[in-house]
């Protein structure tokens, strides 16, 4: 890769894990389901009238839509609201890779290998090993929901896999319309009118600047830039860079939100990238992939 393409590539990762900083911060503002819909409505408009018809099938659309968008993300978002840490949340979500693999195992019929299920196995130890910690003085339930959300992005890689969207910005904007509508109606059904309307009163230019990022930023930027790395050279030399992820989420949420990560987390996080890079790089090795496995969803 030329040197602008991998500080590229560096740069989309550091937007990525800063966002886990930008949900924590946003969700002193809105309440986390009304939060997950507003970043679906912005990321999807006016984007949606640039990037053209959907390429895939609509099944495949309200499918990830739905896995993605409303379980994924409102368990994240519903996590964090309760205490999940965001440089945590950021390291915890890349068992999705193992998640990936097994349903991929379940659904798909690829066998995982040896040195993938040891990538597996390794990648599992450091969700144990962040379970000890973060059970040790942090809210269980936060981190079950995190964990839950992980799963869910798995089972929606693995649509996306058989989706095979030749375009991911395209497919990434059309599957944030799907969303919006189901997350409103969950925000008012169990946050209530009254606080989502309290907070939508309330929205100032901090707010406003919050919805930006997680939406435009996140999402368009995020997926055009990535698309265009997957464009220009092999998912197998940009897809390494998303375990930079959870290194800029850890870092900027010390930096900023004043976070301490202790010697178990730390050993936490090799075992997680460590395990995580065994599970998705020997894949890519052992059959040639689709460039969707290279495309992780935004956070």
């Amino acid at each position: 890769m030329r040197p602008l393409h991998i500080a590229l590539a560096a740069l989309v990762a550091a937007v990525w894990g800063v966002n886990f900083v930008v949900i924590e911060v946003g969700l002193a503002h809105f309440p986390p389901l009304l939060f997950s819909a507003l970043r679906f409505l912005v990321a999807a408009l006016p984007a949606v009238f640039l990037v053209g018809r959907p390429t895939v099938a609509w099944k495949w659309i309200i499918g990830v839509g739905l896995v993605l968008g409303v379980a994924k993300f409102g368990l994240l978002f519903i996590g964090m609201d309760r205490g999940m840490p965001a440089g945590l949340s950021s390291l915890v979500l890349q068992v999705q890779a193992v998640f990936t693999a097994l349903f991929a195992a379940l659904a798909l019929g690829e066998r995982p290998g040896r040195v993938r299920a040891l990538g597996m196995g390794v990648a599992l130890a450091g969700i144990g090993v962040a379970a000890v910690d973060e059970g040790a003085g942090g809210p269980v339930l936060a981190f079950v929901l995190v964990v839950a959300a992980a799963a869910c992005w798995g089972v929606s890689n693995v649509l996306t896999r058989k989706a095979a969207p030749s375009d991911s910005l395209n497919f990434m904007v059309w599957v944030s319309t799907v969303p919006v509508l189901p997350l409103l109606g969950l925000s008012l059904l169990i946050e209530g009118p009254d606080r989502d309307a309290e907070a939508l009163a309330a929205l100032d230019r901090s707010g406003v600047g919050i919805i930006v990022y997680v939406a435009w930023i996140t999402t368009v930027f995020g997926f055009g830039a990535w698309g265009f790395l997957l464009r220009h050279h092999p998912a197998s030399s940009v897809a390494p860079f998303t375990l930079l992820v959870p290194v800029f989420g850890m870092s900027s949420a010390a930096l900023f939100l004043g976070e301490s990560v202790s010697p178990l987390r730390w050993c936490a996080a090799a075992l997680l990238v460590g395990g995580v890079a065994l599970t998705s790089l020997a894949g890519r090795r052992a059959a040639a992939p689709q460039a969707t496995e290279a495309q992780p969803a935004p956070v």
